[in-house]
């Protein structure tokens, strides 16, 4: 995965030779990878930060002739890149859940993005992470509107054996949110996961519904959920549902066929908001908790 945006790395990590490297040379590699970057799917605003911030790294850097300029600008790149997901306080779910049913309160996680970005299957995938860590979910399905939403989401319950509560098509959203959340206070249930609708074709009526569910439930996560073969519609996808619900993180999907890799690095700089997991697959267990060091370590191995 993210074979074009590794590319550009080491492309330009091994345009550098062992001198001191003037601004004019630095802006003629620069722009190069700047190409490479968009063509990986790297929004614009993170292109210019990215090449900003190693411009100010490289420029009038004089290269011991002992160091391997290569290794030096690809450590050089591995910081900046970093940098960009250190904007976005990293947090440990599963613990915060432990610490809200300590209090005797399930806790509450509603999941935001548009049709098509595997939400529904990303919504089992992190049930079933959830069951493996010894918490006891319930399933609420407050897409309403698309047709087979409530079919899907009962047919994933079924097979984890975890209860779903729906009602019929075109009934309040916020309402099957609110059932769910009652059941699971009166049952004792560990944790509630609320499926969405994402009708981006009405944004409008789509952002007042989320936010008449997150007033009613009040939830105490809001994961976007965002499609990595998107690109840069993952990206304007993200920046809409932050800006109309201040989601608290992201979970890309798709990305064991994401060949280019930008969406990842764009989504956090763009939103301010960590990605806690990568779907990495069609099972189950195709959840990845998603750690900076090894995400940006993977972008410069050798292939």
């Amino acid at each position: 995965m993210f074979d074009k945006l590794r590319s550009a790395l080491k492309a330009l990590s091994k345009a550098i030779t062992e001198r001191t490297l003037d601004e004019k040379e630095v802006d003629k590699l620069l722009w190069d990878f700047k190409v490479a970057l968009m063509e990986s799917d790297v929004a614009y605003e993170v292109v210019e930060e990215l090449t900003s911030r190693l411009k100010g790294e490289i420029v009038g850097t004089k290269i011991q002739r002992s160091m391997n300029s290569s290794d030096y600008i690809k450590e050089r790149l591995m910081n900046v890149v970093k940098e960009i997901f250190s904007g976005a306080k990293q947090f440990d779910m599963l613990d915060m859940i432990k610490k809200k049913n300590a209090l005797g309160e399930p806790f509450i996680i509603l999941f935001l993005g548009v049709n098509g970005t595997g939400k529904t299957t990303t919504i089992a995938k992190s049930a079933n992470i959830l069951k493996k860590s010894g918490f006891s979910v319930i399933l609420a399905c407050s897409d309403t509107h698309r047709a087979g939403a409530i079919e899907q989401l009962t047919e994933h319950a079924n097979r984890l054996s975890v209860k779903v509560i729906s009602q019929k098509y075109g009934a309040d959203p916020a309402a099957v949110a609110r059932d769910a959340v009652l059941h699971a206070k009166s049952r004792k249930i560990d944790v509630v996961l609320i499926d969405t609708a994402g009708r981006m074709q009405t944004s409008k009526n789509l952002m007042e519904e989320m936010a008449k569910i997150t007033r009613v439930v009040n939830p105490d996560l809001k994961i976007f959920v965002g499609d990595a073969l998107a690109g840069n519609d993952a990206v304007s996808q993200a920046k809409e549902f932050q800006e109309f619900t201040n989601f608290d993180a992201a979970i890309l999907t798709k990305t064991d066929a994401d060949v280019k890799g930008g969406a990842a690095l764009s989504i956090a700089y763009v939103t301010g908001k960590p990605i806690i997991y990568l779907g990495t697959g069609q099972s189950y267990d195709d959840l990845v908790a998603f750690n900076v060091d090894s995400f940006v370590s993977s972008l410069f191995e050798e292939k």
